[in-house]
């Protein structure tokens, strides 16, 4: 299901845009980060869901015209117009899906850098804390901002009931996720402070 409120809100609107690197049906991953994007919305954004499973994305191949790749200038109109953005992803093999790769491929700092950039994590076993390392570091290679707060679902079979989540601490957590990421994008940089102009390295020395 893709769900895209781009015109329920002002056009000066904060926008949060999140992307579910799951395509299975009745995805987790795509719950999560609904309710992510609920608590988003009622921080004031507007939202975009975009489920990767009703986009065309071939795998990336850099000799190929965007225009000429299925739905990516889609997918990057999308996620340029997002002010933050959430990623989510199952577990596979200790790390994120190769939808989201293929997503996050044809994408690039004109989309992701210095935007804030939540993310959520699904795994049917034990906590998939490597996931979330893993599209952290992509992240960090972007220029984007990633908010410390992650939201990380273990168990997921047990944690979610007729579509909604089965421990209130657990909703809590994703929930924040949503919260945080209209919060963070509201932030404007300093571009200098005293500790950065300090903080040169061994440069010169």
């Amino acid at each position: 299901m893709s769900t895209d409120n781009r015109d329920a809100v002002t056009e000066d609107a904060l926008r949060v845009v999140a992307i579910s690197g799951s395509l299975r049906d009745g995805s987790y991953t795509t719950l999560a980060l609904e309710r992510a994007l609920e608590e988003a919305e009622r921080g004031g954004a507007e939202t975009d869901l975009i489920d990767l499973g009703d986009l065309e994305l071939p795998a990336y191949d850099p000799d190929v015209e965007r225009s000429a790749a299925g739905d990516a200038d889609e997918l990057v109109e999308r996620v340029l117009a997002a002010d933050a953005i959430l990623l989510g992803s199952p577990m596979y093999h200790g790390s994120f899906s190769s939808p989201l790769k293929t997503a996050i491929d044809y994408c690039g700092f004109d989309e992701f850098e210095g935007k804030t950039v939540g993310l959520l994590a699904v795994a049917g076993g034990s906590f998939p804390v490597t996931t979330l390392e893993h599209l952290r570091s992509v992240c960090r290679s972007l220029n984007a901002w990633v908010i410390p707060h992650q939201a990380a679902v273990s168990n997921s079979h047990a944690a979610f009931d007729d579509g909604e989540f089965a421990d209130a601490d657990l909703e809590e957590r994703v929930a924040k996720l949503g919260r945080q990421a209209v919060q963070f994008a509201r932030i404007e940089p300093d571009s200098f402070s005293f500790e950065s102009e300090q903080n040169v390295g061994a440069v010169g020395r």
